[in-house]
């Protein structure tokens, strides 16, 4: 844990996603204290739109047997070998949250709800980084199987938009290069 919070703009710039977990368990206590203060993310009419479901410990080595029951299904295709290198990117991180958002039907509201979940998503990135914690923000296929889904406890009008991997990390990934500004940015009214 860092002994003084990083800046928010070192926070943003220094982020980076990791994949490679060292294996080493993350602590509850860690993991709901980031959550906790990711929450003030901002949502339209506080509707704070998320639920998360939270997988440490033995309930993560339980998430791994679901994993190899409901993932891919290629992967029971796999030798044994091929199944565990396959399996590597969903055991060494040190526990795993799912961000649940309610499938309103009305359009407006759904993509409300999972925009403010994203920001809640980023703060819980940017949190944990400030801890000393990596995380990845996975949208695995397996995901959206109703039998996955039934396991976890989603409800039929949800939906999962994340599963975010958390855990400790021996090396600091490479930045990735970002598109520049005059690329993204135009500004109303101005000929080109």
């Amino acid at each position: 844990m860092n002994e003084q919070a990083l800046s928010v703009r070192d926070a943003i710039v220094n982020r980076r996603s990791v994949k490679n977990f060292n294996g080493q368990p993350v602590d509850v206590d860690d993991i709901l204290a980031v959550l906790e203060d990711a929450r003030w993310a901002p949502n339209h009419g506080n509707r704070n739109p998320w639920r998360v479901i939270v997988a440490a410990n033995q309930e993560h080595v339980k998430l791994q047997e679901l994993l190899k029951e409901y993932g891919v299904p290629k992967w029971k295709e796999l030798s044994e070998e091929d199944l565990e290198k396959q399996m590597k990117k969903f055991t060494t991180p040190g526990a795993v949250v799912f961000v649940v958002v309610p499938e309103d039907v009305r359009q407006k509201e759904r993509l409300e709800d999972f925009a403010a979940a994203s920001t809640f998503i980023q703060n819980v990135m940017l949190l944990a980084w400030d801890k000393g914690i990596g995380t990845c923000w996975k949208t695995p296929p397996f995901i959206d199987n109703p039998k996955f889904r039934e396991a976890l406890g989603v409800k039929p009008e949800e939906r999962i938009i994340s599963m975010l991997q958390f855990g400790y990390f021996d090396d600091i990934p490479k930045n990735r290069v970002r598109k520049p500004l005059e690329d993204i940015v135009t500004f109303f009214g101005k000929e080109e």
